[in-house]
């Protein structure tokens, strides 16, 4: 029989004060996910630091667990997060976001059907304030991601991922021999894509798995998200990480 473990998909959300409010609607987005028989979710919400302001929106349900850490970014909370994953797969979900339906379910048929494949992504919608949806340019077809090739369309179009780094589903030995998510201030998920992108094929689904909110207090809204330095300096390290992982030409599952 396979165990508890190995049958459960882990949800982890960063969180601070100002996006908090939103975790019910993430919430709501999760209770309607159906999975196959035998799996279950369980969801980590880890605030990036100590407040009183988290935990009051945080649902009262026991496939919730919630903790806290010293504040170091998102990427920080991610990774502590993984110290309390026991399940086979990872998926990420920023608190601000939703899954639409049946997007767990997908992301798993996909590592569960093809042991060659490290992680998958899926299509994203903006989700504005009013309510209303808006695409992005340039998705790429439904299918598998070769290993390298995000990395290629990312060095070519001024460090613009092609995919949504918020949808990602991987496998949790991966992400764990990868170290988790950068220790940046931003592009952290990016950079975790790359490294995945780097050592394993992936899988796009073109079906919308997740509306990607839009609001005035997100971080990507603030003026130290684009300053130039700051990016060059992130852009370089991500790029960094993801040719040295090519270059060792370790790949997952190992090749002859």
């Amino acid at each position: 029989m396979v165990s508890a473990v190995r049958r459960r998909i882990v949800v982890i959300t960063a969180v601070h004060a100002p996006s908090a409010h939103f975790l019910p609607d993430a919430y709501a987005s999760l209770l309607a996910q159906e999975l196959p028989e035998g799996w279950e979710w369980h969801w980590l919400i880890q605030e990036d630091g100590r407040s009183d302001e988290v935990a009051p929106y945080v649902p009262d349900d026991p496939r919730v667990t919630f903790a806290q850490g010293r504040p170091g970014g998102p990427g920080t909370a991610r990774t502590l997060a993984l110290a309390l994953a026991d399940g086979e797969y990872v998926k990420v979900l920023d608190a601000d976001d939703q899954l639409t339906a049946g997007a767990l379910a997908r992301d798993l048929a996909v590592l569960e059907g093809d042991r060659a494949l490290g992680w998958t992504t899926s299509r994203a919608l903006d989700l504005l304030p009013d309510g209303s949806t808006v695409g992005f340019p340039g998705d790429p077809d439904e299918g598998v991601i070769e290993r390298g090739a995000l990395f290629a369309h990312w060095s070519a179009n001024d460090y613009r991922p092609q995919v949504v780094p918020g949808t990602l589903f991987a496998r949790r030995h991966l992400v764990l021999a990868l170290g988790g998510w950068m220790a940046l201030p931003a592009s952290e998920d990016t950079g975790l894509l790359l490294a995945l992108d780097a050592v394993s094929q992936g899988w796009y689904t073109a079906e919308v798995g997740l509306l990607y909110r839009k609001w005035p207090g997100q971080s990507t809204s603030r003026p130290a998200h684009i300053d130039p330095a700051e990016r060059d300096a992130r852009m370089a390290v991500v790029e960094a990480r993801a040719r040295a992982l090519s270059g060792l030409r370790w790949s997952s599952p190992p090749t002859d």
